[in-house]
């Protein structure tokens, strides 16, 4: 049997592959909240932004169409195909910048116009162990972080020991298998602020804090959209006929759910006027807006296998990340929801019979706490912090590789 024309040989096929050469690239594999993601100086990537994408696509092994990872240090879940990009700030009232990457599985993209509140814990110690910032040697180190993607200042603070970050401590937070040091997350002002006045109208940037989405084929829904955290579409668990203390197994099975969850989402996108129409807001908004369904708190069994009941819970949240169910919360989601629960007249303090400055409210693998500084000055309300807590830990230093090819465009813009 002849081989065809087109169709290399055993032996040429090993031959390319022995000559196939590979880059090192630095980079720190971190765990953040409950997100992982790999982290890298900015001064170690390409300068343009193709070329950043392409060699970064190919660290984390997208696009992979068996939706796996496994030639990339991706985790093949919104959670874990992450990247981070950390440099110093020039601002006189920054430290550290950073853009956060939400990578796309099975298509070459890369998201770089939200944020990750999970790994924006551990943005902080990335950039003290990598020598960015002076900290003091004990106690604890506030660091001013400014997030490029929503040009969101946060504050955080992290735990200090004879010059090193402390990682190891007895904060737990539900979705995470081990304690680590709290790291205290103040974020300022957030949502897309025209001035700092921080008006509502920034934070729902249709003008109103509820309204009515009328979807297509799925249906009618109050809504409340806001850019606070990520651009978030909070919808009623009730409205959708679940509860919200549903388990991931059960939305991520439900196909039919998901594309109802899906069909919302571009649709609060296009009022939100992130895209022209549902087809773009498809197409190009993939990390965001996400969308959150809540209810009212009842008793559900964790990832865990823990209990949660009802009582120790203010409301039930699960959001949906790339088009899945979130094993936990997203830390922006986190954020989202402590300044809809703090400002009257969204769906959210609607469902807690007012507006609260503090809730703990349940998700996938257990229950967390938040709050939000709300004030009313001359009949409107402006939310100025808030304020959650993580932990990050360093999973691993050294070099990630990448085909030389990749880098060769790399090269020459370097020389």
């Amino acid at each position: 049997m002849q081989l065809k024309k087109n169709v290399p040989s055993r032996s040429k096929c090993l031959q390319d592959c022995i000559a196939m050469k590979q880059r090192r690239i630095l980079a720190t594999y971190m765990r953040g909240g409950t997100s992982k993601g790999v982290f890298f100086r900015r001064s170690d990537l390409p300068h343009t932004p193709f070329e950043r994408d392409r060699v970064l696509l190919r660290a984390i092994g997208s696009p992979d169409p068996y939706r796996q990872h496994i030639d990339g240090m991706g985790g093949a879940t919104s959670s874990t195909s992450k990247v981070v990009v950390v440099w110093p700030s020039s601002e006189p009232d920054c430290d550290v910048e950073y853009d956060f990457g939400q990578v796309a599985v099975d298509k070459p993209v890369i998201d770089w116009s939200g944020n990750c509140g999970n790994l924006t814990s551990a943005v902080g110690p990335f950039a003290i162990t990598q020598g960015m910032i002076q900290v003091p040697r004990h106690g604890i180190a506030q660091v001013h972080l400014h997030n490029r993607g929503m040009d969101a200042r946060i504050d955080a603070y992290i735990p200090m020991s004879d010059g090193e970050v402390v990682e190891g401590g007895d904060f737990e937070l539900d979705g995470v298998a081990f304690p680590g040091a709290e790291i205290r997350l103040e974020f300022l002002y957030p949502g897309h602020e025209a001035d700092s006045s921080n008006a509502p109208e920034s934070l729902f940037p249709t003008g109103s804090r509820m309204e009515k989405l009328d979807v297509p084929d799925v249906g009618c829904f109050d809504a409340t959209l806001t850019t606070a955290g990520n651009p978030t579409v909070f919808v009623l668990a009730s409205q959708l006929g679940l509860h919200g203390n549903e388990s991931q197994s059960c939305i991520n099975t439900d196909a039919a759910m998901l594309a109802k969850l899906e069909a919302i989402r571009v649709c609060g996108a296009v009022r939100m006027g992130m895209a022209r129409n549902s087809e773009e807001a498809a197409e190009v908004c993939l990390h965001t807006p996400k969308i959150c369904f809540i209810g009212m708190p009842s008793e559900f069994v964790a990832a865990s296998g823990r209990v949660v009941s009802a009582a120790e819970i203010d409301l039930n949240a699960r959001i949906v990340s790339m088009g899945k169910l979130h094993h936990a919360m997203t830390g922006t989601g986190a954020i989202a929801l402590g300044v809809a629960a703090a400002t009257p007249g969204t769906v959210v303090s609607q469902l807690l019979d007012g507006a609260r400055s503090s809730i703990r409210f349940g998700h996938a693998s257990g229950s967390m706490p938040v709050s939000a500084e709300a004030e009313e000055s001359g009949g409107t309300w402006r939310v100025t912090k808030v304020v959650v807590s993580r932990s990050a830990r360093r999973l691993m230093e050294g070099s990630i590789f990448v085909p030389a090819d990749v880098l060769a465009q790399h090269e020459r813009e370097r020389a």
